[in-house]
């Protein structure tokens, strides 16, 4: 299930530049594409999906996989809402996995099964393992939000594996990527709770969670019910980004959606009522969670700054609110990898 929008690409680009040429585009070729654009969903020339591709095919002429994965991820960019958008995904796969023998760690692909609604799901996951990593370690759980997933953000993830030493688990929330049923409050969280589940088999049990954006719902839900050891929140939502009359901006309402799993663009209404089993109030109410680090930058257009303070004042909770940047901090994003990598080595868990 899927739909298409209205949506003006050069928004995308406004909110996006930094992340395009901060993962490791560069900034000549993501200012061509960006000039070549002119609809979102036409296929053809000037529709976003080709030109991105484009760019991904010159990378793939020259043997750079790794721009290549980038580039499609892009073209796939911000959700599988039509046939070629699936298609650059499963580009972006094919690259990723060529570009692996260069990742600096070894990297393994596999798939984890996951209980969804009385059906199993095949859930395909990757595994970052720094040089030095022994099963005697812990496995940090990583993934991205709603539209920035686990190849699109494999810099930070292998980042985090090397100056950690910790072995990455690496996932699409469900509603992304390849992760196949929709984003849901209670179905959705089970297929989290197989993949936790088996992220304790592959070190010494001890699990930490990091969730990006929307991610970061799934690691503060697990945080909060301690159902890890630790968990990070970076600019998830918590509940005021579930109100039924929050804002929204750049794509952002059929994101979502999409995610949701609906096959049209819903009512106001019917976003409302879907998005209000989100909120973690319930959870906030108890006096209990594993040890927790939550941040974000204070200027978040998506996230309200109280879905971050909110955990001030928390037992086992570091909180952090970062100035003069916006959503996951990506303009500060080294000032907030090293926070995490810090609360990680000093992090009593």
């Amino acid at each position: 299930m899927a739909f298409q929008w209205q949506v003006d690409p050069q928004d995308l680009f406004v909110e996006r530049y930094p992340q395009m040429v901060g993962t490791g585009l560069p900034k000549t070729d993501v200012d061509t594409v960006r000039a070549a654009i002119t609809d979102m969903w036409l296929d053809g020339p000037g529709g976003w999906v080709r030109e991105w591709s484009t760019l991904a095919e010159g990378y793939v002429a020259g043997g750079q996989h790794r721009l290549a994965a980038l580039a499609y991820g892009w073209a796939k960019f911000p959700t599988l809402a039509d046939e070629s958008k699936r298609a650059a995904l499963s580009d972006q796969v094919d690259q990723y996995l060529l570009a692996a023998p260069d990742f600096g760690l070894d990297f393994t692909r596999l798939t984890i099964e996951a209980p969804y609604r009385g059906m199993r799901v095949d859930v395909p996951v990757h595994l970052l393992t720094p040089p030095g990593w022994s099963a005697a370690d812990p496995v940090l759980l990583v993934s991205g939000g709603v539209d920035s997933w686990k190849i699109d953000l494999h810099s930070l993830f292998a980042d985090l594996a090397l100056r950690t030493g910790m072995r990455v688990l690496a996932f699409d929330i469900p509603g992304t990527g390849e992760t196949p049923v929709p984003m849901s409050a209670d179905g959705g969280y089970g297929v989290v709770r197989a993949i936790i589940d088996r992220a304790r088999t592959l070190g010494d049990g001890r699990v930490a969670h990091l969730g990006v954006s929307m991610g970061g719902w799934f690691a503060a839900r697990s945080g909060l019910a301690a159902e890890v050891d630790a968990a990070i929140v970076l600019g998830g939502p918590i509940e005021r980004a579930f109100d039924p009359d929050r804002a929204w901006v750049f794509g952002m309402r059929g994101i979502i959606g999409n995610a949701m799993g609906f096959d049209a663009d819903p009512t106001d209404a019917e976003l409302a009522q879907r998005m209000s089993q989100f909120s973690l109030r319930q959870w906030l109410d108890r006096d209990w969670n594993a040890p927790m680090l939550v941040l974000n930058g204070a200027d978040d257009v998506h996230i309200p700054a109280t879905d971050t303070l909110v955990f001030e004042g928390r037992r086992d909770t570091e909180v952090h609110l970062l100035p003069d940047t916006g959503h996951c901090a990506i303009t500060k994003l080294p000032e907030a990898t090293r926070i995490m990598i810090d609360w990680l080595d000093a992090a009593r868990w």
